[in-house]
C-alpha cells in the first residue's frame, strides 16, 4: 500500500492551525498533516519523520519563518517550502523566495482563493519524476494564468496545440507579454486562449522580456471570457467585433492602464447597469448604490455637499465609487496604484465617460 505523503504547518496560532488544518483536508492527494506552534518544534518533527512539504507562517516569537527556512535550507533541501502570511510585504517576498521557498502566498479568506492555493499545493505535492510540468495537463491554461499570477510567480508558459505554439511570459505575477504565429501582446494572448485542448510547460522566467501588456491579468481573462461568449464560436469575427466594442467609453475606461473591472449605474434605475470585468455584476451594483446613497446621506447631514467620490483601499483591490449627474460608477483598481493616483485617474475616467 503506497503511503500518504505528509504536510507540517507551522503557525504560532493555534486556532488558525487548526482551520488549516481543515482546508489542507481538501486536497485531492490526501496528505498526513502535522502541526507546530514554534519553529523549534516543527525543525524537531522534522528531523524525526520525512515531510513532503512545509507550510510555515512568517511573524512568530523567538523564531520567525525566515529564520526557519534558512534551517531548512541548509537540513533539509529536498524539502518544498511554502510561506502562508498576512504580511503584504516585498521585501519580505523576496527574501522568502532568497531561501528557497517554493511559494509565498498572503493567507487566503475567499474561497476562489482558497481554491487557488490548494491547487498549488497539489502542483507541489507531485512526484519528483515530473521535472518542469506542474500538472498542467488537468488544468485549463485560464487556472494555470491564475495560479502564476496569484502566486505572485515569474515564469513563461509554452502552450503547444497541435501545430501551434504560443508563449506567455508573466513577471512578478504580472502579465508582460504573450506570442503565437504572427501575432503578439493582447491579440496573441486572446489568441492563445481560444485553443480548447493542448499541454503545457512551465519554462524559465526570462526577466529582461519588454512588457507589451498592461491591463491586468484578471481583466483580460475576464473580458477575452467575455468576447468567447459574445461571439457564440464565430471565431473569425472576434477581433472585429472587440474593435468595434473598443470604441465605446465603458470599453476604453475598461482598458485603462491599472482597471480591474468598471460599472455604470443609472442612479434611480433599479437593475440597470453596464460593466466589464466582474463576475457578478448584480452584487457590485447593489453594493454601489446601497453605498453612495449612504456617503450622500451623511454628506446631506453634515452639509458637505454633493457626493463626488469616495475610495476604499483593500489587499487585493482597491475600488472606488462617484456620482455624477444621473449616473453612478464604480472602478475597480489595482492594489498596487496610490490612493493619489486612484483619485486622478477616477477623475479622468469620469470625465471621459461624461464626454
Amino acid at each position: 500500500m503506497e503511503s500518504r505523503q505528509k504536510i507540517l504547518l507551522l503557525d504560532d496560532d493555534a486556532d488558525l492551525l487548526e482551520m488549516y488544518r481543515g482546508i489542507l483536508a481538501q486536497l485531492p492527494s490526501r496528505p498526513e498533516i502535522a502541526t507546530a506552534t514554534s519553529g523549534a518544534r516543527a525543525l524537531a518533527l522534522l528531523d524525526a519523520e520525512p515531510f513532503r512539504l512545509l507550510i510555515c507562517d512568517l511573524k512568530m516569537p523567538k523564531m520567525d519563518g525566515l529564520q526557519v527556512l534558512s534551517i531548512v535550507r541548509r537540513k533539509f533541501p529536498n524539502l518544498r517550502t511554502v510561506v502562508l502570511t498576512a504580511v503584504a510585504d516585498e521585501q519580505f517576498r523576496s527574501r522568502a523566495y532568497a531561501l528557497g521557498a517554493d511559494l509565498f502566498w498572503e493567507k487566503p479568506s475567499a474561497e476562489r482563493e482558497i481554491k487557488m492555493f490548494l491547487d498549488c499545493l497539489e502542483s507541489l505535492m507531485g512526484r519528483e519524476d515530473e521535472p518542469g510540468f506542474r500538472g498542467v495537463q488537468s488544468k485549463s491554461l485560464v487556472d494555470i494564468i491564475q495560479l502564476e499570477c496569484l502566486s505572485q510567480s515569474s515564469s513563461v508558459l509554452r502552450i503547444i496545440n497541435g501545430p501551434l505554439n504560443g508563449r506567455i511570459w508573466i513577471n512578478d505575477g504580472e502579465l508582460i507579454d504573450a506570442e503565437t504565429e504572427e501575432l503578439t501582446g493582447q491579440e496573441a494572448f486572446r489568441k492563445i486562449l481560444s485553443w480548447k485542448t493542448g499541454n503545457f510547460e512551465t519554462l524559465s522566467a526570462e526577466p529582461g522580456r519588454e512588457r507589451t501588456i498592461f491591463q491586468s491579468y484578471n481583466a483580460l481573462l475576464l473580458e477575452t471570457a467575455q468576447a468567447f461568449d459574445e461571439s457564440h464560436n464565430k471565431a473569425a469575427t472576434d477581433e472585429k467585433e472587440g474593435a468595434s466594442e473598443g470604441t465605446s467609453p465603458l470599453a476604453v475606461i475598461f482598458q485603462t492602464e491599472g482597471v480591474e473591472f468598471v460599472m455604470v449605474l443609472r442612479s434611480g434605475a433599479a437593475g440597470k447597469y453596464e460593466s466589464r470585468g466582474l463576475e457578478n455584476p448584480e452584487r457590485m451594483a447593489t453594493w454601489t448604490r446601497k453605498s453612495l446613497d449612504r456617503f450622500q446621506a451623511l454628506g446631506d447631514r453634515l452639509r458637505a455637499g454633493s457626493l463626488l467620490q469616495a475610495t476604499t483601499l483593500g489587499l487585493q483591490r482597491h475600488i472606488a465609487i462617484g456620482r455624477q449627474g444621473e449616473t453612478d460608477f464604480c472602478i475597480g483598481w489595482k492594489a498596487t496604484m496610490s490612493l493619489e493616483d486612484i483619485t486622478e485617474a477616477t477623475r479622468k475616467a469620469v470625465a471621459l465617460w461624461a464626454s
